[in-house]
């Protein structure tokens, strides 16, 4: 039988063959190429965030960015008056807008917006000032007097804008709230906030059980059309012939202690706000003289009247 050769040289093409297959990659194996818009994953297929991708824009906040800012909201959180005065701007027609005079109420104010006020640009601030202000008795809570009296803008240095909430009269002392906080200061002297504010009181003889309990019930007659409102009050002391009292009022309404004071019977000598919402008067501020409140009296102010944390 005869046999037959391979020829030589047979075996190395397959080997070569098998060798080349060897080397391909497997395609189970192959890199996935990214293409544009495709996603990582991880091991259980969820796709891995980009480190470099912006946070999602909710739609509430593009809606509030694309229908602006309410007149008077803006006008107040400018520091230039509180909302009630930017009513009163409005009305008059003293607000421009882009080259055109405004007295729509609702008229909203975009950030490509120019506003003018009497003329000058307004634009919002970026950071307020706050100052508690220990006030003598004698100055003024204004800053043109024709008769030349003290004023309380002569013992500090602030801007044009910056305003004392909730008025102390000349004779009057303590403590004072000086802020370009629009916002703030229309809530801290709205009625319906209901701010505490502190005084203590020295008055003309002795107070009766019958004039206290007067004074905690409201409803004296006080003048100019208004009753008294409900007090918190305590008697501290009574030497010759005066007494000192502390109370707390919730409106603040023009001269309001007085008046009560005297419709119950009892002149006022002295009277001193001790306290203004959360803020306190402190030993270490001298009359006459003031400080920056810190960033935590700052927040204790705008929560007391539903105000969240100032931003930036």
């Amino acid at each position: 039988m005869m046999t037959t050769q391979k020829p030589k040289g047979s075996k190395a093409p397959a080997r070569k063959a098998e060798a080349d297959k060897s080397k391909r990659p497997d395609p189970a194996k192959r890199p996935k190429l990214k293409t544009k818009g495709s996603r990582s994953t991880n091991k259980g297929g969820r796709p891995l965030a980009k480190q470099s991708e912006a946070p999602a824009i909710q739609p509430g906040q593009a809606s509030a960015a694309a229908e602006g800012e309410r007149l008077n909201r803006y006008l107040a959180k400018s520091g230039l008056c509180s909302r009630r005065e930017a009513d009163k701007l409005i009305a008059e027609g003293r607000i421009v807008i882009n080259n055109e005079k405004v007295q729509d109420m609702g008229r909203r104010v975009h950030a490509s917006d120019i506003v003018l006020a009497d003329g000058k640009p307004v634009s919002l601030l970026t950071e307020h000032t706050y100052l508690l202000y220990n006030k003598p008795p004698g100055q003024l809570c204004t800053r043109r007097d024709e008769k030349g009296r003290d004023l309380i803008y002569k013992h500090i240095e602030v801007g044009p804008n910056v305003q004392s909430v909730g008025r102390l009269d000349m004779d009057s002392e303590g403590l004072l709230l000086l802020t370009d906080d629009g916002e703030l200061a229309n809530l801290m002297t709205k009625p319906g906030t209901g701010v505490a504010r502190e005084y203590r009181v020295r008055v003309a003889g002795h107070l009766s059980m019958d004039a206290l309990e007067k004074l905690r019930k409201g409803g004296l007659d006080i003048g100019e059309g208004e009753k008294s409102d409900p007090w918190d009050v305590v008697v501290d002391s009574e030497t010759g012939g005066h007494c000192w009292l502390t109370l707390v009022i919730r409106r603040g309404r023009n001269r309001e202690v007085r008046r009560t004071l005297e419709a119950a019977g009892h002149i006022v000598r002295r009277l001193i706000r001790t306290r203004f919402g959360p803020l306190k008067l402190e030993d270490g501020v001298r009359k006459s003289t003031s400080r920056h409140l810190t960033a935590g009296e700052v927040k204790q102010l705008r929560r007391s009247v539903g105000l969240g944390e100032k931003a930036g």
